[in-house]
């Protein structure tokens, strides 16, 4: 990689170790102030655990953010710092003092709107197929429930990290190395750095947990991986932002329209995800998460060739993330 990525990748050891360093004194802090996660009969955990520990992985990407934005202006990214540094106030508050679904859907609906502004920089997600408006109005649409599905898929250890650096890497990887394509680098560091304050959350997310994400973390980082993907499909690679979050998209969209069809609220709690019912079949934590992992290191390597075959490698992620969806669901549990 050339020298002119050195700033990129020094930003993003920045990250990793803020990140890191403040989740850790998160714990203590947290315990103490005793904001918690008690198991409920939904849990996948059965001790009481911190939570909030996003206030430092938001912090520490919204920063570096801030820091990439003043070095290399880019048009409209002004906006997304700002609703997403919304989006961390009122998640911390969701997460100390529970806020109405109303309310929080509502203000997320306003982080959304905010970042139409940076969108429209980037481009029709939906290539003309869609009028101007329309283009926008189902993109905001699109974006609000990413971030939700990205924080419902938030129930067992090491699960966030592992998907939201795996998006993070794809990102960075075309970015950064598929320049052949027309795809701009601009996104680079900013995925780079969500990738590297990923990685020092897992350090004290990964099974057994010594904190949880929280709101706080899962729906700001949601909300800018929503924008990075909508941002790539925006500018024609339509396949790869389809592919790197796909895992989670077919996960909450299955479990979602299943309770809307038997007429549940779809924003409460519950364990029926894939993922839930692996660990409720007997799987640990650490083996569920380390399959996602394993699945989305193939996601990425198929994202990063549909930039120039998009529909071998779409139906190529549609088999991998059926077949994990199929072991989570049927694979014999192996007692140790």
């Amino acid at each position: 990689m050339s020298t002119a990525y050195l700033p990129d990748a020094i930003l993003g050891i920045a990250a990793f170790v803020a990140s890191c360093a403040g989740v850790r004194m998160l714990i203590g802090y947290l315990t103490r102030k005793a904001i918690l996660d008690h198991p409920v009969h939904r849990s996948s955990h059965s001790t009481p655990t911190p939570r909030g520990g996003g206030l430092a992985v938001s912090a520490s990407v919204i920063v570096a953010w801030a820091v990439i934005q003043f070095l290399t202006p880019v048009a409209g990214t002004v906006f997304l710092i700002g609703a997403a540094l919304l989006l961390v106030l009122v998640s911390w508050r969701d997460d100390v003092h529970s806020l109405s679904a109303g309310l929080r859907l509502g203000i997320q609906s306003v982080a959304v709107a905010v970042g139409l502004v940076w969108l429209t920089g980037q481009g029709l997600v939906f290539q003309g197929f869609l009028p101007h408006w329309a283009d926008l109005f189902v993109s905001a649409l699109l974006w609000l429930g990413f971030l939700n599905f990205f924080n419902f898929m938030d129930g067992i250890d090491g699960i966030s990290a592992v998907e939201a650096g795996a998006i993070a890497l794809g990102l960075s990887l075309i970015a950064y190395l598929r320049l052949d394509t027309g795809l701009s680098a601009d996104d680079g560091p900013y995925a780079l750095v969500i990738l590297a304050a990923a990685a020092g959350f897992a350090v004290w997310n990964w099974h057994p947990a010594r904190i949880f994400l929280g709101d706080v973390g899962s729906i700001p980082i949601g909300f800018l991986l929503g924008a990075l993907l909508l941002g790539l499909a925006a500018r024609g690679a339509w396949a790869p932002a389809l592919i790197l979050p796909l895992y989670y998209l077919t996960d909450a969209g299955i479990t979602l329209s299943r309770r809307a069809l038997r007429g549940e609220a779809v924003w409460r709690a519950h364990k029926e995800h894939f993922y839930q019912r692996a660990v409720q079949r007997g799987f640990s934590h650490a083996q569920v998460s380390t399959a996602i992992l394993v699945a989305n290191t193939i996601l990425v390597a198929l994202a990063f060739f549909a930039t120039s075959y998009p529909v071998p490698c779409l139906v190529g992620a549609i088999v991998t993330t059926a077949l994990l969806l199929l072991w989570m669901v049927k694979w014999p549990v192996v007692s140790s």
